[in-house]
């Protein structure tokens, strides 16, 4: 059996990893021949290439001390003299080759030590054996050169010569090569290349701390990894010896028994390989054959998104993904990738009782039915539903209800017990309480279920619009207790309004203004009047859809939206009470006392009333807005109304159509107003928004 191993120059950097290296070659030696491939000791090249005197006073000092530490007496002496000899050769030699000295040092050391430890042992020049170029004649003058009957073969790596016989370097890095051309040329039985790491990983190391070792992959992967920027492997060595079917391994000289990376075969391994990076900002995403690259470009970019960084281009190429990214965010880009693709988060169980059986409700379901083994994948966070409750039944299952079926289950299952009460006995720890009803009362069990460890996610802005001193003693029971209490959905559905006047309030940064238009009722009614269909009619349609309040006067006479201004104030810090809002209602007069037909009836008859102010505002090219709004007043604190207003081109909410919302946010610190809009209705988007409560 022939083997071949390289070390590299970490492994041969002093006499106590010189050590090593010898148990290593030594224990190896006992089946069979071994060729010994070296590097320079770390740090030596530059030296020889700086040519400075100081440079190379050290590394003549560094392999004295080597010599002494390893060989005594005349050994000692005769090594020291070798040495000496070649020293002075090397300052001898032309500029061009005063580098192909290292390996010469560190391998005439080398193979001194074993042949006094009783191993037949030939030095081999590297440089009369591999011909730069010729392939032919390398692997040629190599079986002749090995041809003898020794143990140990020691042979210099990364040095050669020209055709035309002048000493020559195969470039950083190219010992691998120089062990893979051995290996190749006399078809040895294993290729050994040791370094200072594990093997080839999953990404860099310094830069994603949880990158681990691949303990098989292809040629053609580590080719790919190599090219990608992976230094573990010099990228020609996989050529020779891939065409001469040999595996090659890449093991650890500082942990010898770890098994490393076997390098052999074809691309059979299902799934990434792992991610390479080069300085100028290109990104390589290695697959394993069996993986369609343009199905991860969504999940890399949204990774990226998530940590805040923008590549430059993406694009997958045969097995790969590559990408280009700015050169400053590269170990940012490497460790969100390596984390998206090749690191499993532990898995723990949030467990969710839900107050509500509607739409809003129904609606989270089917996404946790849809993503959750997606979202266990990307969080570690397995969802499970424990219990729901409608108006009038409930059900608490420990091990958990199907998504699917759980509404279903409440009603087959269920009974009238209190919910809160059912819950309250359940282990709060990782447990939240989703309220997705619309209740008046629900809210004075919220500060029992924070005090209990219950995390309170609720999209019922009735709870929030509560007098201040029940709001703030909710607010005081989440922070007593540490229990997160999340409201989000309450204000714009999915839109991140809270969060973003939270965080302006929380820096301290003054809230001097919000206007808000998130009365979806009134923002679909006035978007879609033309005065050609009356006011009533549009009323009638959007109670029929579902949009409005039971009683849609809740809506006209700004009800709705006084609970999400009051919800707003708040979370700037503001103690806004529902009194203290100055209210005109859409209706232009009381509707008070009327059944809801005589509502529509009143409406009707308020036709001229309604097409006038469409008309005055259509004229001047102005659209009429249901706003809400909150000003910091010099004398006054804060000031709060809500009516019609009439907004030109200019203005946020001008082009918004149906149940979409604006709110427009002006604090001290910043010139121009934060402006947040989108959809702010519907229970696919409040199912979302809560989820997302959930999963912070």
């Amino acid at each position: 059996m022939t083997k071949v191993l390289k070390f590299g120059g970490s492994s041969v950097a002093d006499a106590t990893a010189i050590s090593r290296v010898l148990d290593i070659v030594e224990a190896e030696a006992r089946d069979g021949k071994i060729i010994l491939v070296l590097s320079a000791i770390s740090g030596c090249t530059d030296a020889l290439l700086s040519g400075e005197e100081n440079a190379l006073e050290k590394i003549h000092s560094r392999h004295l001390r080597i010599i002494g530490r390893l060989f005594t007496g005349e050994q000692k002496d005769a090594a020291e003299k070798d040495f000496e000899g070649l020293f002075v050769a090397m300052k001898a030699a032309p500029e061009s080759e005063r580098v192909t000295f290292g390996e010469i040092f560190s391998t005439t050391i080398l193979a001194r030590k074993l042949s006094c430890e009783g191993f037949r042992t030939v030095w081999t020049d590297s440089r009369k054996c591999i011909v730069k170029g010729d392939i032919p004649l390398t692997y040629s003058r190599i079986r002749e050169a090995v041809a003898d009957d020794a143990d140990i073969y020691v042979a210099p790596g990364f040095i050669a010569s020209t055709p035309d016989g002048i000493p020559t370097t195969l470039g950083r890095g190219g010992s691998d090569y120089s062990a893979a051309l051995y290996a190749a040329a006399i078809g040895a039985d294993s290729l050994e290349i040791w370094t200072d790491v594990p093997g080839i990983m999953t990404a860099n190391p310094k830069k994603a701390g949880a990158a681990r070792t691949i303990p098989l992959m292809s040629y053609s992967a580590a080719l790919r990894m190599a090219d990608g920027g992976a230094k573990v492997l010099y990228p020609p060595t996989v050529v020779p010896a891939r065409d001469a079917g040999i595996g090659f391994r890449i093991l650890n000289t500082f942990d010898p028994s770890a098994g490393g990376t076997l390098v052999s075969g074809e691309d059979s391994v299902p799934g990434w390989i792992g991610v390479a990076d080069r300085e100028d900002g290109l990104i390589t995403l290695v697959g394993g054959g069996l993986e369609d690259p343009a199905s991860a470009v969504d999940r890399v970019l949204s990774a990226l998104r998530h940590s805040g960084i923008q590549p430059l281009s993406i694009t997958p190429i045969e097995k790969d993904l590559t990408l280009q990214v700015s050169p400053s965010v590269i170990p940012e880009a490497v460790k969100t990738i390596h984390r998206e693709f090749f690191e499993s988060a532990p898995v723990r169980n949030i467990r969710i009782f839900i107050a509500g059986a509607g739409a809003v409700a129904s609606a989270l379901l089917e996404t946790i039915n849809k993503s959750a083994s997606q979202i266990a994948e990307r969080t570690g966070k397995r969802l499970v539903v424990c219990g729901i409750a409608s108006s009038k039944l409930s059900l608490v299952e420990k091990g958990g209800l199907d998504p699917s079926t759980a509404i279903s289950a409440l009603a087959e299952k269920g009974d009238s017990l209190p919910f809160v009460e059912k819950v309250l006995k359940e282990e709060s720890e990782g447990a939240f309480f989703v309220d997705c009803t619309d209740s008046h009362t629900i809210y004075s069990d919220y500060e029992r279920l924070l005090e209990s460890g219950f995390g309170v996610v609720s999209s019922n802005r009735r709870s929030f619009a509560v007098p201040f001193v029940n709001y703030a003693a909710i607010r005081a029971a989440s922070l007593r207790s540490g229990s997160p209490l999340r409201y989000e959905t309450t204000v714009g559905a999915a839109l991140p309004v809270l969060e973003s006047i939270s965080r302006s309030a929380n820096a301290s940064d003054e809230i001097v203004s919000i206007e808000a238009v998130v009365s979806c009722t009134l923002n679909r009614i006035l978007s879609e009047y033309r005065g050609d269909e009356s006011f009533s009619s549009l009323v009638l349609k959007a109670s029929r859809d579902g949009i409005t309040e039971p009683d849609p006067r809740v809506d006209l006479g700004g009800g709705d939206a006084l609970r999400k201004l009051l919800i707003l104030a708040r979370e700037a810090g503001i103690a806004l009470e529902a009194s203290d809002v100055a209210i005109e209602p859409v209706t232009g007069g009381s509707l008070d006392g009327l059944s809801i037909e005589e509502v529509f009836t009143a409406l009707e008859e308020r036709e001229e009333y309604f097409a006038g102010l469409y008309h005055s505002a259509a004229e001047k090219g102005l659209k009429l807005r249901f706003t809400a709004s909150l000003e910091r007043s010099a004398d006054q604190g804060y000031v709060a109304a809500i009516r019609l207003k009439a907004v030109d081109q200019r203005h946020p909410a001008y082009h918004l159509r149906g149940t979409e919302n604006a709110i427009i946010i002006r604090s001290a610190f910043h010139p121009y107003p934060l402006v947040i809009s989108g959809a702010g209705e519907g229970a696919g988007e409040a199912a979302s928004s809560l989820l997302n409560d959930i999963l912070k």
